[in-house]
C-alpha cells in the first residue's frame, strides 16, 4: 500500500500542517499540483453492479479514493465497482483482516481509521489514531492493526476486538509505509524523511532496530517467506533489500521514477513496482534482483496489491481516476477500472467473507 502526502489536492486545507508548517517530506509536490488540480476537478464514473451473492468466494479489491473520501469495492471477477463506501478525510492507506472481515483505512487528513464491515460495506467504527494516518497492517492473527502517523513520528497499535488503540510507538521522521512478517513477530516502518526503516518487535511493541536505506523510503513488502523486505525509495528511484534475519541491506536495485507501491506475488518469485513518475510498473525476478518487464499503466500509480491466486495485479492510478489490472502471465494490462477520484492504496481480501 502507498499513499503519498505530496498528492493533496489544492482545497483539502492541508498545506502548513506538520512540523515546522512544512511539507518537506515530499521534494518533488511542485511538479504533481497542476495534474492534482485538473484531477480534483474531474467527475469520474463508476461502473456499478450488483453485490455478489452470498457464499461467493472470489477476492474483492478495496481501493481508497484520497479526493473523493470514498472506497471502490472492485469485483474481481467482473472487474467493475460494486460498492462505493463513504469514509473519512483523506483516505490513503487500506488493508484488510485475514478472514477476510473487516478493511481497515486510514484518512489522513480526519487523524482517523475507517474500520469497514466487508460483508455489509458499511463503516461500522472510526478510530482516533496521531497525526496524518498514512499506512495500515494487520497482524497475521487479525488481532493487531499497526497504523503510521506521518506527522506525529509514532505507529497506533489497533486492537481490532475493540477497535481502540492500546499503544503508540515512537519510530523515525515521517513514518509512511508498515508491514508485519508471516509470523507476525515483526513490524517494518519506512521513515521517509529519515531514510531508514524502523523494526518493532511486535510482542514488546519497542523499535529494536533501525537500518538506513535508500533516499526518500515509502513503501514496504515482505516476501511470503518472511526472509526479506523489499523498501521502495522514492527519490533515489531504487529498492532496497533488507535480509530480515540480519536486518541490513543486502541489494540495491535500480528501478525507475519515483517508486512507490510494491507487491510480491503469492509465491515469492516477483516483486511488482508502480513507478509513479514513469506511469509504469517494473516487475523484479526476486531471484536476480534485476528488472525483467516494465509494464505501461496508467497515469500516476500508487498502491498495488495481487489477487490471491497470484494471477494478477491492481493498481491504482492516482492521476487517471483508475485502476490498472495486469494479467502476471503474460505481464500486460488487461482492463482498466474507473474508480474514484484520486485513488491510492490497494487491499484485496483473501476470499469473500462468508456470512
Amino acid at each position: 500500500m502507498s499513499d503519498i502526502e505530496g498528492h493533496r489536492a489544492p482545497d483539502r486545507g492541508t498545506a502548513g500542517r506538520g512540523r515546522n508548517g512544512e511539507r518537506s517530506w515530499w521534494p518533488v509536490v511542485r511538479a504533481w499540483v497542476a495534474g492534482l488540480a485538473v484531477l480534483a476537478g474531474l467527475v469520474l464514473p463508476l461502473a456499478v453492479a450488483s453485490p455478489a451473492a452470498a457464499g461467493d468466494d472470489h477476492p474483492r479489491a478495496y481501493v481508497t479514493n484520497f479526493n473523493s473520501d470514498t472506497v471502490s469495492v472492485i469485483d474481481t471477477r467482473t472487474n467493475t465497482v460494486a460498492k462505493t463506501v463513504a469514509v473519512g478525510d483523506g483516505p490513503e492507506g487500506v488493508a484488510i483482516t485475514p478472514d477476510g472481515r473487516r478493511a481497515y483505512v486510514t484518512n489522513f487528513n480526519g487523524d482517523t481509521v475507517s474500520v469497514i464491515d466487508t460483508r455489509t460495506n458499511t463503516v461500522i467504527k472510526t478510530v482516533a489514531v496521531g497525526d496524518a494516518p498514512d499506512g495500515v497492517a494487520i497482524t497475521p492473527d487479525g488481532r493487531r492493526a499497526y497504523v503510521t502517523n506521518s506527522s506525529s513520528d509514532t505507529v497506533s497499535v489497533i486492537d481490532t476486538k475493540t477497535n481502540t488503540v492500546t499503544t503508540t510507538i515512537a519510530v523515525g521522521d515521517r513514518p509512511s509505509s508498515v508491514a508485519v512478517t508471516p509470523d507476525g513477530r515483526r513490524a517494518y516502518v519506512t521513515n521517509f524523511n529519515g531514510d531508514t526503516v524502523s523494526v518493532i518487535n511486535t510482542k514488546t511493541n519497542t523499535v529494536t532496530t533501525t537500518i538506513a536505506v535508500g533516499d526518500g523510503p515509502f513503501s514496504l513488502a515482505i516476501a511470503p517467506d518472511g526472509r526479506r523486505a523489499y523498501v521502495s525509495n522514492i527519490n533515489g528511484d531504487t529498492v532496497s533489500v533488507i535480509n530480515t534475519k540480519t536486518n541490513t541491506v543486502t541489494t540495491t536495485i535500480a528501478v525507475g521514477d519515483e517508486p512507490n507501491g510494491m507487491a510480491v506475488t503469492p509465491d515469492g518469485r516477483r516483486l511488482y513496482v508502480a513507478n509513479r513518475g514513469d506511469n509504469n510498473v517494473s516487475v523484479i525476478n526476486t531471484k536476480t534482483n534485476t528488472v525483467t518487464t516494465i509494464i505501461p499503466v496508467g497515469a500516476g500509480p500508487n498502491g498495488m496489491a495481487i489477487t490471491p491466486d497470484g494471477r494478477r495485479a491492481y493498481v491504482a492510478n492516482f492521476f487517471s481516476g483508475t485502476v490498472s489490472v495486469i494479467n502476471t502471465h503474460i505481464k500486460e494490462v488487461t482492463t482498466t477500472v474507473p474508480t474514484g477520484s484520486g485513488p491510492f492504496g490497494v487491499a484485496i481480501t483473501p476470499q469473500r467473507p462468508r456470512g
